[in-house]
């Protein structure tokens, strides 16, 4: 059993949290008509906001909030329409709530919209590799940094961590030449994206842990992804048990923030993962003495 270590993950408007002693939850806030397993069901700023408020009253610490799928084959949306979803929606949860807030989102221009309208962490499922200015606004805002690893438009290396490392150190130089400060990034290992088959995933969940040597934070986002409905023969709506047994590996496996659909079944999960981690730290003293 790996566990990572204690850490306190900064954010914008003075704000973070601290990822040390229990797993921490980001729930998905979907403002989108087509994402794989919820789209549509919150696309308007009354609904997203509704099911926003129910995420914290399940146990929510983070509101994860994006205007654009990011299933294989999805239709892109322009910087405008996206803006034009999330914003409001930010600026709601913003005043109605004390949560962190992040935006889902690749692009500078959103990220600096959204930042300004409240949100607190930038959440890029692009590593920064695809609009690198986007670095700049979380060093300039102060705003925390999700910082994910992705497959997609680009060949890979065949071992599946040694890809990890390849990408995840490019972007990580991209954030320090930039100046963001180092307690305000985590790293994703992106499951699900460009990893093919359940086989490559199910690798990554295996190694997860070796990723802690780059010094970071681990998010992760298993929720209802493909590879799981494979492994289950569930549709994606059916998904949330398969999705907190992933919650409670990767929690022992050293990951500190879970990105998830359902966070009341996750909250279960994290709940008996972090009690084996505190058992197992009593039981590491009991043997010191």
């Amino acid at each position: 059993m790996t566990i990572g270590t204690s850490a306190y993950w900064r954010a914008a408007h003075g704000r973070g949290i601290s990822l040390d002693g229990k797993g921490r939850l980001m729930a998905i806030v979907n403002v989108t008509p087509d994402s794989f397993s919820d789209g549509g069901r919150h696309f308007s700023v009354d609904k997203a906001v509704e099911h926003a408020l129910g995420c914290l009253a399940d146990g929510a610490d983070i509101l994860d909030i994006g205007g654009e799928s990011t299933r294989p084959g999805a239709a892109p949306v322009s910087p405008a329409e996206e803006q034009d979803r999330v914003l409001p929606v930010i600026e709601r949860l913003a005043c109605e709530t004390e949560a962190l807030i992040s935006i889902d989102t690749y692009r500078a221009a959103t990220a600096r919209l959204a930042v300004t309208a409240g949100a607190h962490i930038i959440n890029d499922v692009y590593g920064l590799q695809k609009e690198p200015e986007i670095a700049a606004i979380a060093a300039a805002t102060g705003a925390g940094l999700c910082v994910m690893h992705t497959g997609r438009g680009r060949e890979r290396l065949a071992d599946v961590v040694a890809d990890q490392f390849d990408y995840l150190e490019r972007s990580l130089t991209i954030a320090a030449e930039a100046k963001v400060a180092r307690e305000a990034i985590v790293l994703d290992p992106g499951f699900g994206f460009a990893k093919e088959t359940v086989e490559e995933n199910m690798a990554l969940m295996a190694r997860c842990d070796e990723l802690l040597a780059l010094g970071y934070p681990l998010l992760v986002g298993t929720s209802r992804k493909r590879f799981l409905g494979t492994l289950t023969g569930r549709d994606a709506g059916e998904r949330d048990a398969a999705t907190a047994a992933t919650t409670a590996l990767l929690r022992l496996k050293g990951a500190s923030v879970f990105r998830v659909h359902n966070v009341a079944i996750n909250r279960d999960a994290l709940a008996v993962a972090d009690a084996m981690i505190a058992a197992q730290r009593e039981s590491g003293k009991g043997q010191a003495r």
